[in-house]
């Protein structure tokens, strides 16, 4: 079975390849996935294909609906139709914004949808061509990604650290911190297991508020958490809604008998650390 990694560029991506240094790798400026032709020419029968391609940019989304769905619907469509056509696998990654946000208990792969944004109802289009046009493929959900370099919220923590003596952090919208090596590493266990579920959800054990993540970052580096201040998500607008709980279930994960993925904390651990050396 050989690796096709779409979206290589991205902080998921990079963990993919870094963890299968064979796999054949297209970033952005390699692979244009909304190409028909440009995505056919990729494929042989038997790839397996791991989509971490996407538009997310949220609260640009609310103005470029036209580019977020292009990013979030029509190429994975554009992937699901090739690779059902020379009997590939595709593993597409959504995101948690399908849902409302209005839950108190983890949701379930059941669960009815729900987005709030234009972002949310982009990746939630691109799940259902997925579903619908290859019969192989899989949907994985996630949350909260981050690898601690570039912009995630992560690498923010730790740049505000050094430059601010105070940082103010959202309290009131709880998810699950996932990290990026270990979300690779779940996909790839998942291109063994074609009998798995159609759809499961993806993140590190537990939950938290920014906030929570924010203190948990200042302690990991040896900063007083205490710098970190919650206040509530109307202390920063933006124009995209974020789900206020997102929390994914692993209940159809754990069922299948895949690998569950470790707690947020001692996640979060391993990548400050890997991050300092």
């Amino acid at each position: 079975m050989r690796l096709v990694v779409t979206g290589a560029g991205g902080q998921l991506g990079r963990e993919l390849i870094r963890l299968a240094p064979d796999a054949r790798a297209f970033g952005r400026r390699d692979l244009d996935i909304t190409d028909p032709d440009a995505v056919a020419a990729i494929l042989e029968p038997g790839d397996a294909v791991l989509n971490c391609a996407a538009y997310t940019a949220v609260d640009q989304a609310e103005s470029d609906e036209a580019a977020a769905f292009a990013g979030n619907e029509t190429g994975p469509a554009v992937l699901a139709e090739a690779c059902a056509r020379v009997d590939a696998r595709l593993i597409h990654v959504s995101t948690d914004y399908v849902f409302a946000g209005a839950h108190d208990r983890p949701y379930e792969t059941t669960d009815p949808t729900g987005p709030t944004s234009v972002y949310g109802r982009s990746k939630l289009a691109g799940e259902q061509a997925v579903l619908r046009l290859a019969p192989r493929a899989h949907v994985v959900r996630t949350a909260w990604v981050y690898a601690g370099r570039g912009s995630d919220f992560v690498a923010t923590m730790l740049r505000l650290e050094r430059e601010r003596d105070t940082v103010d952090v959202v309290d009131d919208q709880l998810g699950a911190p996932t990290y990026a090596a270990d979300l690779a590493a779940a996909l790839l266990e998942l291109t063994d297991r074609p009998d798995a579920p159609r759809l499961l959800h993806a993140t590190n054990a537990g939950q938290a508020s920014w906030f929570e993540l924010a203190r948990a970052v200042f302690e990991g580096v040896g900063a007083d958490p205490e710098r970190v201040r919650p206040c509530d998500s109307s202390a920063f607008p933006r124009p995209a809604r974020r789900p206020a709980y997102s929390v994914l279930s692993h209940r159809a994960w754990d069922g299948a008998g895949l690998t569950p993925l470790r707690p947020w904390r001692q996640a979060l651990g391993d990548a400050l650390a890997r991050l300092s050396d």
